[in-house]
This record gives structure tokens, C-alpha cells and sequence, in this order.
């Protein structure tokens, strides 16, 4: 159990990632291939990251590099999955490689110490070393996540919209309560269902920066220095109460190319999705049954414009970026550009 204290500061600079972390969502992805928990809901990714890894000639190097620095367990270097990489890989990467040595031969001895590190591991607090680790970073990225990078971002947005969904209608209280099963807000403390140590994390002040991963599975995940920005990794999730309002009608002003394109009821439901809706605030929004609704929404999810997400009886439907881009265009064109920011 992982115990994070907040204080009145913290709440208010409690925030999201602006969208997936590379270096967490190859941490978590690394995962996925040591344990058959959750491996349904990857399958497809699964079979095809290990076609893509032996024909890059990157097979031998997931074993013998990258699982060894990223072991299923309670720990793997905090240096691996620095701030900086919410900027991008290559941010993350350079973070990487300016990392003091001394920190690097410290997390290496607490890997050794935890699971073992292999025997290779000190030779990392060396440039040279580090530059070669960062380049199969890359390349792993570059092989199985790369690929998948629309449906990563796709879900990621997802689960920005439902929690600031949740934000708008209880503040930040109320988004800390509505994280999953796995976390449990009791405030002024919010608990997490954590696979290492039994520890608590005051924040101080600092804040708390939220990191929803596509391929973490389960159970959140934190570093572990308490001296380092507090963040938590966790499983994209959804969770709408039955009763969610939103918006009771679609605008569709200057969208008359998008109307004439996909018609009035799908355009409404295109633009309705654009910041997150259910399947009965499509059909409000469109003026269409709770059946035809869920009919358009599976056009747009097959023609990949919409990403759907089902919890129970509830299912939330948000833009893909390809989704996010055929509405800014519609909107842009007949406005000359200007009109109401759709989310990327």
C-alpha cells in the first residue's frame, strides 16, 4: 500500500500529463511481456511486438537488456522514467543521458539489491553506455509502440476527458475518488493498491502529477525516491456514473461541409465526442434514439474517428486524433480558421 498524503497546496496543483508518456509506456509495456495477467486485453499487440522485435533483430536484446531493467516486480531505476519525457522521447531520452552517475550507480544497487541487476548495469553511470541504452530505447519504441501510437494517444484522451469530466463536477477531491479500484481517496490521503513496499509519500507542496499509461495494467505504479517531482502511473480506466450530464445538443454551426459529409445525426455525434460524451448524450445531442446513437457511434469508431470505452451500462466515446483532425479541418475551413479549439 502506497499512501499519498496531500495538503490544501497539493490539490490545486494536482494535474494530468498532457498526453502518453514514451519512457512510462515503454516501462509498462516491458511488463506486459513477463507476466499472461492482462495479456487479453494486449493480445493482438502481444503476437505482433514479438514478430516486429525478431525481424528489428531485437529479440535477443528484450531479453538480455531491456527485461533486466525492467523487471515485473517492486522496483526498476527511477533515472529511466524521468519528468522530462512528457515533453517527448527524445526529452525523455536527453534526461536520460544527463542524469549524474551517482544517482545511476545508486538505482542500479537498489535494483541489484531488489531483484538482481544484471552484471552489465554500473557500466550505465558511463556516457558512452548510456548512449547505447537510450538508442535501444528508440529502436524498442520505434518497433512495437510507435506503431500503435494513435489508438495509445486515442486512450490516453480518453481518460483525460472522463477525469476532467469528473473535475468540473467535484473539484479535484472528487477526480482523486473516481481513479479505479486500485486507488481510494480518503482525504486528505489517497491510497494506491502499489506492488512494492508499505511507505507513505507526503507531497509537501509539490503536487501530484498523474500519468494515465495505455499498457500499465492493474495496479499505479510511483517512483521510488520521494525526492524526486511526486507521479503516478496508472491504467487507463473509465468510470461514468449512470446519470453523467452533458451537453444537451451538438453545435453545429460552420461544420456545413462535415454535415453534408457524414450527415446531420453522425456530424452532431462527431462533434459531440470531441469532449467526451455517452451514448445517451449522443442521441440528446443528435436527436436520435439511444439505438441509433450507439449505430453512428460504431461508424465513427470503425472509420477510426471515435474511441469507445465501456464500464457496465456506461460507454464514453472520445476523438481520435484522426477523429480530432477531420473536425478542426471541417470547423477551420468554414471559419477562416478561427472558432472553438477541438482537443488533439
Amino acid at each position: 500500500m502506497l499512501r499519498i498524503h496531500f495538503g490544501h497546496a497539493d490539490l490545486a496543483r494536482t494535474r494530468f500529463i498532457s498526453g502518453p508518456d514514451p519512457l512510462w509506456e515503454i516501462a509498462m509495456s516491458l511488463q506486459r511481456f513477463q507476466t499472461r495477467r492482462g495479456r487479453w486485453a494486449y493480445a493482438h499487440w502481444y503476437r505482433t511486438a514479438r514478430h516486429r522485435l525478431q525481424d528489428k533483430g531485437l529479440g535477443r536484446t528484450l531479453r538480455t537488456v531491456l527485461l533486466p531493467m525492467f523487471p515485473k516486480g517492486v522496483y526498476f531505476p527511477d533515472f529511466l522514467t524521468p519528468a522530462e519525457s512528457g515533453g517527448g522521447l527524445d526529452a525523455g531520452l536527453e534526461a536520460i543521458l544527463a542524469t549524474p552517475p551517482r544517482q545511476v550507480l545508486s538505482e542500479v544497487a537498489i535494483l541489484d539489491r531488489t531483484v538482481g541487476a544484471p552484471s552489465w548495469a554500473p557500466r550505465l553511470a558511463e556516457q558512452t553506455a548510456r548512449r547505447e541504452f537510450a538508442g535501444i530505447l528508440k529502436a524498442y519504441y520505434e518497433a512495437v509502440i510507435a506503431p500503435y501510437q494513435d489508438e495509445v494517444q486515442a486512450r490516453v484522451e480518453a481518460e483525460r476527458t472522463a477525469r476532467g469530466r469528473d473535475l468540473l463536477d467535484g473539484g479535484t477531491e472528487g477526480m482523486l475518488s473516481r481513479l479505479g479500484s486500485t486507488m481510494r481517496w480518503s482525504s486528505p490521503v489517497l491510497h494506491l493498491d502499489y506492488p512494492a513496499e508499505d511507505r507513505d509519500l507526503y507531497l509537501d507542496g509539490r503536487g501530484l502529477t498523474l500519468a494515465p499509461s495505455y499498457f500499465s495494467w492493474n495496479t499505479p505504479i510511483s517512483l521510488a525516491s520521494p525526492d524526486l517531482p511526486p507521479v503516478v502511473c496508472y491504467p487507463v480506466c473509465y468510470e461514468l456514473p449512470a446519470s453523467a450530464a452533458g451537453p444537451e445538443f451538438a453545435d453545429l454551426s460552420g461544420t456545413a461541409s462535415l454535415t453534408g459529409l457524414l450527415g446531420r445525426a453522425r456530424a452532431a455525434a462527431l462533434v459531440a465526442a470531441a469532449f467526451g460524451a455517452t451514448t445517451g448524450e449522443i442521441a440528446r445531442a443528435a436527436g436520435v434514439s439511444a439505438s441509433s446513437a450507439s449505430r453512428h457511434a460504431t461508424v465513427l469508431r470503425d472509420a477510426g474517428l471515435v474511441t469507445s470505452s465501456r464500464n457496465g451500462a456506461n460507454v464514453l466515446h472520445c476523438l481520435t486524433p484522426a477523429g480530432a483532425a477531420v473536425l478542426r479541418a471541417a470547423t477551420r475551413a468554414a471559419r477562416g480558421g478561427g472558432g472553438r479549439r477541438i482537443p488533439s
